[in-house]
């Protein structure tokens, strides 16, 4: 996507005027399957991911969200299509390209050593690792610096290798169900400790079903069902185009396009004819999206899409 002529190269990036000529992650016509003639996880998928950020994959369970990420990381190769990380493809994995891209696993399995080892036999891989960082990131969670990875609970483990991951700072993070496993404190720190740490540098990449724990992090959301994505915007683009709202309005609710009863009273999901920005609801949008995959393309198609 180039837009002047005069470009130059820095640190293995095409930059203009500091900023990326072509887009960080461009998935082009991905599709997937385990088995060679087995069915379809993922197809036809098209998305692009620009510097800066946190991307939000929201779906249900084995919709292939976690299938898209170790694609995205290099780690599978798809049946047709590729995955494209500034310009080159992932599934190459080259040194370059594997020094930018961290993925963080549902299930997180360490050798039973002292963090201190892991982080001496790893950290060399990602030339921005930061000690400090990682000590901060640690005592954020709660956690002791001299740890023992064999001797702690799954929640543990995850916090500190978030903390690990995060210290990296690569510039792209890919998450997979970060906060299952955290307790409620646990949880509150994942968020503060992303928020805090988000810069344009950085992007993020989080998939989840329990969208409650990452609502207010996120920068643009990607909803997938069937192997498929139903949607893909900004979360300005969403607030511009749908509003959602808490009422008792009879008539409201009995026009929106999505309505679920809450304890407050009943939210609904209705078009953005005013102007006024609310807040995005993400499980109303995710069940908008579900119940009329159509009515949503449309309204979000690409030529709406924020230009970031």
């Amino acid at each position: 996507m180039l837009t002047f002529a005069v470009y130059y190269y820095t640190n293995t990036r095409v930059f203009l005027k500091n900023k990326y000529i072509f887009d960080m992650l461009k998935i082009d016509n991905v599709s997937f399957s385990y088995r060679r003639k087995g069915r379809l996880v993922l197809e036809g998928i098209d998305l692009t991911v620009r510097p800066g950020g946190v991307y939000g994959l929201l779906g249900s369970n084995g919709v292939g969200k976690s299938t898209l990420l170790y694609l995205i990381a290099g780690a599978l190769t798809p049946r047709t299509g590729e995955v494209r990380f500034d310009g080159v493809n992932t599934r190459l994995r080259q040194p370059s390209t594997m020094a930018e891209i961290f993925i963080v696993p549902e299930e997180i399995e360490l050798p039973k050593i002292k963090l201190s080892s892991y982080v001496k036999a790893n950290s060399q891989f990602y030339p921005r690792f930061s000690h400090e960082q990682m000590l901060k990131y640690l005592d954020n969670f709660g956690l002791e610096t001299d740890l023992h990875l064999g001797e702690l609970s799954m929640g543990q483990r995850k916090k500190a290798f978030i903390s690990f991951a995060l210290a990296c700072n690569t510039s792209l993070l890919l998450m997979d169900e970060p906060t299952n496993g955290l307790d409620i404190p646990g949880k509150g720190a994942f968020r503060r400790t992303i928020a805090s740490e988000m810069n344009d540098d950085r992007t993020m990449i989080i998939s989840t079903h329990q969208v409650r724990d990452i609502d207010r992090l996120l920068d643009h959301v990607i909803i997938m069902d069937h192997s498929r994505v139903l949607l893909d915007a900004s979360m300005g683009s969403i607030m511009d185009k749908l509003n959602f709202v808490v009422t008792s309005d009879r008539a409201l609710i009995d026009s929106a396009l999505y309505s679920q009863p809450s304890v407050e009273g009943t939210m609904v999901v209705v078009p953005n004819v005013t102007g006024e920005l609310t807040d995005v609801n993400l499980e109303s949008l995710f069940e908008l999206a579900i119940a009329k995959p159509g009515y949503v393309a449309e309204l979000f198609n690409a030529k709406n899409q924020d230009e970031v």
